[in-house]
């Protein structure tokens, strides 16, 4: 006890940085799909609604098929533009995995249920040999 009255500003910084560690695995994440499931998910006729919040020059790139570009920085201003697909399963698409879930969070806030995230976003994709459209 006297080492941690003693070292008090060494101890603080030590559990500061384990709570910065251990943060990102406590905070709750999206489900996920990978490639494979999103593709049967998409393909069995099940509706599906692609959603894309890349920048728009990683859109034109190239993106996913039937994918709705909205940028994450606009997306909680244009989630009225989703309404006809809330009833609908969602798929999030990013650049690498890392906006999509923020973006899950965005439209679960707007009444969105049934939301996946691409695990890996296109990189992944595109890794998996599916295919792009520009």
């Amino acid at each position: 006890m006297k080492f941690i009255l003693d070292h008090l500003l060494t101890v603080a910084i030590a559990v500061i940085s384990g709570g910065a560690l251990l943060w990102p695995a406590l905070v709750p994440r999206a489900r996920r799909a990978s490639p494979l499931q999103a593709t049967q998910m998409m393909n069995r006729g099940r509706s599906t609604a692609v959603i894309d919040v890349r920048s728009a020059e990683e859109f034109a790139a190239g993106h996913l098929r039937d994918a709705k570009h909205i940028p994450l920085a606009d997306l909680a201003n244009r989630t009225g533009e989703l309404d006809k697909v809330k009833v609908k399963t969602v798929i999030v698409v990013d650049q690498a995995g890392n906006r999509a879930d923020k973006a899950a969070r965005q439209l679960k806030t707007a009444g969105f249920e049934d939301i996946y995230c691409l695990e890996g976003g296109v990189t992944a994709w595109t890794a998996a040999g599916m295919p792009l459209t520009k």
